[in-house]
């Protein structure tokens, strides 16, 4: 830590930009400028420097004949891990919320990887009435290998969805809680089930706030609210691995990729950095790592990964620890809604 102003901060720190600048999330204006790679290992040049210790041989593989589903696969990170299995020969089904989108992001993929057996769902994951119709259905016609929970939204003015659900949490947070649970007897019945949950690194200066989940207290900032929900993801992540060990689980930070989610939410910090982001497929890459590769597999269940590689889940004096109290009352509050929503 090069400097602090005050004392260091009992919940958590949200992002100020690009400058290495994190901000309490409290309503006093605490800063503190954090010594730590943030900003270097997470762009381009990350990437590149750990691509060096990466072995080729892990994604020599075929999948032929291996069931995937990839949430918000029309584009960015979802769409470039949706060719990438395609194209060494899974089944591939894109679950998106825009027909026209998700059709020509299927054209595409069908087009680069030769492969037919990619299908389209439309699916709205803010939704958790269309989220259970759509399990339900799928578990019914398919089987399933591995679930890719790449879908996310940041909206940044507080916004309810039809069924009163604070729209990041209801996309972010539920929509992959309902997604996975009611996937997991029908991962069970294959051979290597997986589970993987794109979350990002700005969950790391989150604390989870198991007590306002919604964010319906204090003023709202969609840039916090997404880290909240990102932070959530990674503890459903630990904890439906030690419910569920029939099934590898692992969520990830896919660094700063330079996809149409981080134009549209962040356009001022895209601005600044679209040079030196990684693009969709090195975004991608360790997602299909896990999805694929044998040596993932070979890992323990309920990790996070950034650049095929495990990583902490915490930064040194962020104090975003959460208590087991904490992380079973995010999974019974989870557990409560989505059956208040089921089919």
């Amino acid at each position: 830590m090069d400097r602090t102003h005050v004392s260091l901060p009992k919940h958590s720190l949200v992002p100020e930009g690009s400058s290495g600048i994190y901000k309490v999330s409290h309503n006093r204006s605490v800063y503190f400028r954090l010594s730590l790679p943030i900003t270097l290992t997470h762009k381009r040049g990350g990437y590149e420097a750990a691509e060096r210790g990466f072995s080729a041989a892990d994604l020599e593989v075929s999948v032929s004949g291996r069931s995937f589903i990839v949430t918000g696969a029309n584009s960015g990170i979802g769409k470039a891990a949706a060719y990438e299995i395609a194209k060494r020969g899974g089944t591939v089904h894109l679950l998106c919320r825009n027909k026209d989108r998700a059709e020509e992001a299927r054209k595409e993929i069908v087009e680069q990887s030769k492969n037919e057996n990619v299908h389209v769902h439309l699916v709205d994951m803010s939704c958790p009435r269309k989220v259970w119709e759509f399990a339900n259905g799928f578990s019914q016609k398919h089987n399933l290998h591995a679930l890719i929970n790449n879908a996310g939204c940041m909206v940044n003015q507080r916004e309810l969805t039809e069924d009163g659900l604070e729209k990041n949490f209801a996309t972010n947070t539920l929509g992959t809680y309902i997604l996975t649970t009611a996937l997991i007897p029908t991962l069970k019945k294959s051979e290597n089930p997986r589970v993987i949950t794109v979350s990002s690194g700005g969950m790391l200066v989150q604390k989870l706030n198991v007590e306002d989940l919604q964010i319906e207290k204090g003023s709202f900032d969609g840039t916090m609210a997404y880290a909240q929900n990102k932070r959530q993801q990674v503890i459903m992540t630990e904890q439906l691995a030690a419910q569920h060990k029939e099934i590898h689980f692992s969520s990830m930070h896919p660094g700063w990729a330079d996809t149409p989610a981080v134009q549209s939410s962040m356009p001022d910090f895209h601005a600044k950095m679209k040079n030196k982001l990684r693009t969709e497929a090195q975004g991608a890459d360790t997602v299909v790592w896990l999805a694929l590769s044998d040596a993932a597999s070979r890992q323990p269940s309920g990790l996070f990964f950034q650049d095929r590689k495990a990583v902490s889940t915490h930064l040194p004096l962020a104090f975003s620890k959460s208590s087991p109290a904490e992380d079973q009352k995010l999974m019974s509050t989870l557990e409560e809604l989505a059956v208040k929503f089921k089919c």
